[in-house]
């Protein structure tokens, strides 16, 4: 399934940084693309995921909540998480990632 036909329940927004995860019981380290309360984009080695496996992911020492691969292309994946990400979580996040890139800038 490509990720232009999955809806979305709420905006991505865009964070590029490293996480770590487990996924088919083992430890994986992917790139967060983006995040929503409802789910993310994730960069893998190619065909890391299949759809229907379900991830867990540790960002920035915040634990998402159980994620299900929805869709795959590559080295790319989208998952939609089975709870949600409070909305402030999200915030926090982004404007970390936002101090983070302003002090290499």
């Amino acid at each position: 399934m490509q990720e232009s036909e999955v809806p979305r329940s709420s905006n991505r927004r865009e964070l590029n940084i490293l996480v770590e995860g487990r996924l088919r019981s083992r430890g994986i380290c992917v790139e967060l693309i983006d995040v929503s309360e409802g789910g993310c984009k994730v960069r893998g080695r190619m065909g890391f995921a299949q759809e229907g496996e379900t991830v867990t992911l540790k960002i920035n020492g915040i634990r998402a909540p159980l994620g299900i691969v929805v869709w795959t292309d590559g080295k790319y994946a989208g998952l939609a998480f089975e709870g949600q990400l409070h909305p402030s979580i999200v915030d926090h996040l982004c404007n970390e990632h936002d101090v983070d890139r302003a002090a290499f800038a």
